[in-house]
């Protein structure tokens, strides 16, 4: 029985030194888990990183009693065994021997089961918003206002449908501002149709919308004119700015509503001149030796018969010592004394060539059937060629690279 007891309490003894073990290792185990982020504080050489992140007390690892504005972000404990390099501010990123994550397998982890995960920084949701409307913000220096509308084409009725959804930022003659909108579709100068005063603002709202017949043979030689007034207390209208806007370069059909802004311009207050004038733009970019000229638009032309089979014109040429080297022509547009053409068209042209080079613009009319008559046309050069406000235009292109500088300009008459 002695021998028995003996061997029972040996056993007891080494099931006991066999527990504590056990328990010891455990507890040195679950140590160094808890002590494994403090470990990445000793500094090693830094690489290229493929994320970063900011580091964090472990504290913070406790759900705060009050609610963050930014989210935390933590390393889930399938990563803890990723190799991190010590940045100077004290965030860490992936080795680039390891740039991909590699996750182990085994159940997913949500985030209301993160035992051992750590965090290693925050997300500021600020940074992740939608961009603002900028249109609504960049208005260009000496800005006069900005003109939001909406266009759709009905096929089958054949009806154009413009919104006029609002304006912004006018710059009335006085304190006060009660504006209107009259609406044309060109070349018809004759009609329109007019939008309801705002009374005492400056940024109005209209959301009015309006109906043009026109047919789909006729609708991309139209142009849509915009016309914004103020009106006194006096009941007189001033023109505070319009927009021009051609419907050639647009694709119009049922399912395709435009949303469109467009910054007011001031519109022209001299008269015409006896045969017209036109208005264009000039660059010259001398790196690529290129000479660019945009046809925008004329106005007082003195048509033959004013008819839709009257088509008018513009050729551009290139000349260089008098001698005719290229030319390009715009679209015809149908019985208007006002045509739009917004067309750019350009010229390669040496620097060493723009000396002796010069434009000629030339306004012509067609009829089907007859010889194209000429309107008017006009020569825009360097000095050996022009002078006034041709010449001006071309030396403030060649004041200007890159930049278009738009001018009007009279039409000369020639036979």
């Amino acid at each position: 029985e002695q021998a028995v007891v003996v061997a029972g309490g040996i056993i007891g003894v080494i099931l006991l030194l066999v527990l504590i073990g056990l328990t010891a290792y455990l507890l040195w185990k679950k140590s160094c888990r808890l002590l494994s982020y403090e470990k990445l504080t000793s500094p090693i050489k830094k690489t290229n990183a493929y994320a970063i992140f900011q580091d964090q007390p472990t504290s913070e690892i406790q759900p705060k009693s009050t609610r963050s504005r930014s989210v935390p972000f933590i390393i889930p404990p399938t990563l803890h065994g990723q190799d991190w390099s010590n940045l100077t501010n004290k965030e860490y990123v992936q080795e680039e021997s390891d740039p991909y994550v590699i996750l182990q397998p085994g159940p997913r982890s949500s985030f209301h089961s993160l035992a051992g995960a750590y965090v290693v920084g925050t997300i500021n949701p600020e940074l992740y918003k939608f961009p603002e409307d900028r249109s609504e913000m960049d208005f260009p220096e000496g800005s006069i206002g900005r003109l939001w509308f909406s266009i759709e084409y009905e096929q089958a009725s054949e009806k154009l449908l413009v919104s006029l959804i609002k304006v912004r930022r006018l710059q009335p003659p006085a304190s006060s501002c009660s504006p209107f909108v009259k609406i044309y579709l060109l070349p018809d100068e004759r009609s329109y149709l007019q939008s309801k005063t705002k009374r005492k603002t400056l940024n109005p709202h209209f959301d009015e919308n309006f109906v043009f017949q026109v047919s789909s043979r006729m609708l991309l030689q139209r142009t849509l004119k915009f016309l914004v007034y103020h009106v006194d207390q006096q009941k007189k209208h001033h023109l505070l700015g319009q927009v021009i806007f051609p419907l050639k370069n647009e694709t119009l059909t049922d399912d395709n509503k435009l949303v469109i802004w467009r910054d007011l311009e001031k519109e022209n207050l001299e008269l015409p001149s006896e045969y017209g004038d036109i208005q264009f733009s000039l660059s010259y970019n001398d790196y690529l030796g290129r000479l660019t000229v945009v046809v925008l638009r004329a106005r007082g032309l003195k048509l033959q018969e004013e008819s839709h089979a009257v088509s008018v014109y513009v050729k551009v040429s290139l000349m260089n010592h008098n001698k005719f080297i290229k030319s390009k022509k715009t679209a015809a547009v149908l019985g208007s004394p006002n045509p739009v053409y917004n067309e750019t068209f350009s010229f390669k042209a040496d620097h060493t060539e723009l000396d002796t080079a010069s434009l000629s613009l030339s306004v012509l009319q067609s009829i089907k059937g007859e010889k194209a008559h000429l309107l008017g046309h006009l020569v825009v050069g360097p000095f050996m060629y022009t002078r006034g406000k041709e010449l001006e235009h071309w030396n403030e292109m060649m004041s200007k690279p890159k930049e278009l500088v738009k001018r009007w300009h009279a039409l000369c008459h020639s036979t």
